[in-house]
């Protein structure tokens, strides 16, 4: 999820662990050990020259079960020499800090799984993408609750009772949160397969998530045998279908054959991609995993990724998420969250 977000839960198991014994410093750790995942964006970067070779190392190793572990010994050894010296001497233990970094790095991960982008939990021993869409990357109600409740526990004493009441008040609302959108996309993955029924549409797989910044407005893309079809749907709307079904190609412009590159790429979307063709030595990715910005426009996917041609291998420009009329863009959302 976003940077907040893990900061806030990384913040909540360093309470957890430490809180007790070092008060507010444990939050602090704590939300450090949680964003170090993250940190794989700039890892990436710095070990390899082409840009779609640092992309697919986000969500890695560095988001495996395994990184968590051997992270949580090194830093849990190294910060509890630093930390237990001087007059905190033997206040803390080696345990206390290797649980800190462990289940705030651990949780990290765990946390990306219930979003649509998929996480490599189980790398290096094998690279499937954990995602269960059912949480979008951004979340204000999972996020700003929890956010709450940690700001209000950091004015109580470390020993305070109502310290503790407060932890557990922004994980307990934060977690029934998460479990009613897991409740939601089971509900969503029906109604779409009734949907694709009552349109004659014979799909071989279909995926749903939802949209940014909530889970009331859904989005859904189901395959046949030589197109895409993708859909809507509001908790809201008085029909209990999704509508605005709209066709999009399966245009393949490059195929893996040509270049490995598409076979990495069509892995990371979940073969739900196409290609498009501008010149001879450049071509439009669109990861059709996400919603289209422009129903009418099969190249305005919200991941949608410019690649050139570099030597024997393709490349991309750097990732930039569309911003231009982003206030209309989420102005519609919300008009199509409310229902129809």
């Amino acid at each position: 999820m976003d940077s907040l977000t893990q900061i806030v839960l990384g913040a909540a198991c360093g309470e957890a662990v430490l809180g007790k014994k070092i008060g507010n410093k444990a939050l602090l750790l704590g939300a450090i050990g949680g964003t170090i995942p993250d940190l794989d964006v700039y890892v990436g970067n710095l070990l390899y020259g082409n840009e779609i070779d640092a992309m697919l190392f986000h969500r890695g190793f560095m988001h495996s079960i395994l990184f968590s572990v051997l992270a949580a010994f090194v830093l849990g050894w190294g910060v509890h020499k630093l930390y237990n010296s001087g007059k905190r001497g033997e206040t803390t233990t080696l345990k206390d800090w290797v649980g800190l970094f462990f289940w705030s790095l651990f949780t990290h991960p765990i946390l990306d799984c219930f979003t649509p982008y998929g996480t490599q939990l189980f790398a290096p021993f094998s690279n499937y993408r954990v995602a269960l869409n059912n949480i979008a990357v951004a979340d204000p109600v999972y996020t700003l609750p929890f956010l709450g409740c940690m700001i209000v526990l950091m004015f109580f004493n470390r020993t305070s009772l109502k310290r503790r009441m407060w932890l557990k008040w922004g994980v307990g609302i934060s977690s029934a949160y998460l479990l009613f959108t897991l409740g939601n996309k089971l509900y969503v993955d029906s109604v779409f397969r009734k949907s694709l029924s009552e349109k004659r549409i014979e799909a071989q797989r279909f995926s749903t998530q939802p949209a940014i910044f909530n889970n009331i407005l859904w989005y859904a893309i189901a395959e046949t045998k030589d197109a895409y079809w993708v859909a809507d749907y509001s908790l809201l709307d008085t029909k209990t279908t999704f509508s605005n079904f709209r066709k999009v190609s399966k245009q393949r412009d490059l195929s893996p054959e040509e270049y490995t590159d598409v076979e990495c790429l069509a892995w990371f979307s979940n073969q739900y991609y196409s290609i498009y063709k501008i010149n001879d030595n450049e071509f439009r990715y669109n990861d059709l995993r996400y919603p289209l910005l422009d129903s009418t426009d099969p190249n305005s996917s919200v991941f949608s990724m410019l690649l050139f041609v570099e030597g024997n291998r393709l490349n991309m420009k750097p990732f930039e998420p569309k911003f231009d009329g982003m206030g209309n863009i989420l102005a519609g959302l919300w008009e199509r969250a409310k229902g129809i």
